[in-house]
């Protein structure tokens, strides 16, 4: 069975590649390497035994995407991670993740919908949420207003799911994702952000290993335990599970809506004082952070209610906080040769 992964190199996306591999799914994975590497398709060979098959595309580009689909019609399943994905640079820069996160999106469901029947899984994500009233965050939680372009850029690419899954034979399943980090167990393919990171845990990893001077913490008046944000953090590998039980339930015409909706999380939150004390214990590396003002987009608190995902789709998290933490440390040294 053949299953389209878009971003397929990206952090997320490679993960996912793996566990489909692994549970004998062939799997083309479309990336236009902006913000991954070529070298993550040996990572996956390396774990698996076997190299997806690759196409270079800009999903941006309408006729790529219609070229690709004239060529493949043989595709049972579209997983969609190719985003841009940082909060921070949506506010910065709008236009540029209303651009690729939303045509991106449309050109792959106006390919889909001509099919007599598809399977799409979207990746969301919890910033659909904006600072939910009630902790912890049900699928049943209102949608707010989007605290920052990247938010709404996925508000909005599950409306339009919705309103095309209404009219077409397209069946769908929006996975709300939390804080995905770490990496695979055996370093072969982890979270390799261009540049400067934008997330928490790469920037702790490149700090401690001495890429980056010190480490700032956005924030240490919010209305929480410590003073610093909550979040959920959930394991990559955990997070990649999740998304081969998902295609499973739609290819098995076991949904029951053409839309499904799940939080993906551990259900419990982690504050950056608590991530970095976690990461110093597994480490026994001191962190050099400082506190700073907080940043615009940013949100008190979010963690997941996985009741839904537990009991319906029948996934859960296996590996913890420290787990995670130790991996993308494991992985850090080994992308530096240290």
């Amino acid at each position: 069975m053949k299953i389209v992964v878009t971003g397929g190199l990206g952090f997320i996306g490679s993960h996912t590649v793996v566990e489909l591999q692994n549970e004998g799914f062939e799997v083309i994975a479309i990336d236009n390497l902006s913000n991954s590497s070529i070298e993550v398709l040996d990572g996956i060979e390396r774990i698996t035994g076997k190299k997806p098959i690759f196409e270079n595309l800009d999903l941006r580009d309408k006729t790529a995407v219609q070229n690709f689909f004239a060529t493949h019609t043989d595709i049972s399943g579209v997983i969609h991670f190719a985003a841009s994905k940082a909060v921070g640079e949506s506010v910065e820069n709008p236009l540029l993740y209303y651009e690729n996160n939303l045509n991106s999106l449309i050109y792959l469901l106006q390919e889909l919908q001509q099919k007599p029947a598809a399977n799409f899984i979207f990746s969301s994500s919890c910033t659909v949420y904006g600072q939910a009233e009630n902790m912890p965050i049900t699928e049943d939680a209102s949608i707010q207003t989007a605290m920052s372009p990247y938010g709404n850029t996925k508000q909005i690419g599950e409306e339009i799911i919705k309103d095309v899954a209404k009219v077409s034979a397209i069946n769908a399943i929006l996975l709300r994702y939390f804080n995905p980090i770490g990496a695979h167990e055996s370093a072969e393919i982890g979270e390799l952000p261009i540049g400067v990171p934008q997330n928490l845990v790469p920037f702790i990893t490149q700090t401690a290993i001495g890429l980056r001077e010190k480490l700032s913490v956005f924030g240490n008046d919010y209305p929480t335990p410590d003073g610093t944000a909550i979040r959920d953090y959930i394991h990559v590998v955990d997070l990649a599970k999740a998304h081969v039980v998902a295609l499973k339930r739609l290819l098995n015409q076991q949904n029951l809506e053409n839309v499904e909706i799940f939080n993906l999380g551990t259900g419990t939150g982690s504050s950056v004082l608590e991530v970095i004390n976690a990461f110093e214990k597994v480490s026994n590396q001191k962190l050099n952070y400082q506190i700073v003002g907080r940043r615009e987009g940013d949100i008190t608190e979010a963690y997941a209610n996985t009741e839904k995902a537990n009991s319906i789709l029948g996934w859960k998290t296996e590996l913890s906080l420290e787990d995670a933490l130790s991996s993308a440390w494991k992985w850090e040294k080994k992308i530096r040769n240290k």
